[in-house]
């Protein structure tokens, strides 16, 4: 059996329609965050995703939380947001409990031809902080999980909206906690030498900030044994490194949407479509 990654979808269902007969039946599915928002059709893209059943999983970008905190009243949605159908729609509470249900870090054991042995592969939304180990990420993530399916998720939400801390410490509690694991793994491209993150730059790594790298080329990164699969940073573009796989390809603004086959890296792309 066969597991296709797949890049930022971000509400462009027909892409991931096209994109989806393209892909073996019978092959799994793992999609790499920002599932909805920015493009025309979230409603219908996240049908489309619902219906896949197990057979697809998930981890969530900061879109996807946006969506969260659109909903619950901890946010406003800003003229670039494209959520009002999701919103209105009588189904919401559906939606809503669905994106809790997701995950915020995922790891399978792929058989590649470039290894003689299975590897593990990582998947996040954006990024992995370099002090953080595969084993130390997952269970961050499930840190975060918890509390997004708890009642207590609407608290979180409200409270995630800072780029501070931005320095991680095995003795951060709550709220600081909680908000810098979201940041690091839904909206990192840049870090600090000292492994900070820096959360305001979006261009690609020539326009790097002063001091920062990109974070999977930090030479301390606790991660570099396992190949890292992510999307988020369409002005990167298609990454295909030997353990750095990146596949926001831009499809919302006018780009490709973006598959790979974990196995082969085999790649399967379709254009934007309205």
């Amino acid at each position: 059996m066969s597991h296709f990654a797949i890049g930022d979808v971000q509400g462009c269902a027909r892409s991931l329609s096209a994109l989806l007969t393209k892909i073996p039946e019978d092959a799994e599915l793992v999609f790499c965050g920002d599932l909805i928002n920015r493009g025309p059709r979230s409603l219908e893209a996240l049908e489309v995703m619902m219906d896949l059943g197990p057979r697809a999983q998930f981890v969530l970008g900061n879109h996807d939380l946006h969506f969260l905190a659109a909903a619950c009243g901890a946010r406003k949605t800003s003229r670039s947001d494209t959520l009002d159908d999701l919103l209105k729609s009588e189904k919401v509470s559906l939606y809503i409990d669905w994106l809790r249900a997701q995950n915020l870090a995922l790891s399978l054991s792929i058989q590649s031809l470039q290894a003689l042995a299975p590897q593990r592969h990582l998947i996040v939304h954006a990024g992995v902080l370099p002090q953080w180990t595969a084993d130390q990420t997952l269970a961050l993530a499930d840190e975060v999980c918890a509390v997004l399916r708890s009642q207590a998720w609407e608290s979180m939400i409200r409270a995630m909206y800072s780029n501070q801390p931005n320095q991680w410490c095995d003795d951060l509690q709550g709220m600081d906690r909680l908000r810098l694991i979201i940041n690091a793994l839904t909206r990192t491209r840049f870090v600090y030498e000292n492994g900070a993150l820096e959360l305001d730059a979006k261009e690609g790594p020539a326009s790097a900030p002063a001091g920062t790298l990109p974070w999977f080329d930090h030479p301390k990164r606790k991660t570099t044994e396992e190949v890292l699969v992510f999307g988020h940073w369409s002005t990167l573009g298609l990454v295909n490194r030997l353990r750095v796989i990146g596949l926001d390809t831009g499809c919302v603004w006018g780009g490709q949407l973006t598959a790979m086959e974990l196995e082969t890296r085999r790649i399967v792309q379709v254009d934007y479509r309205d």
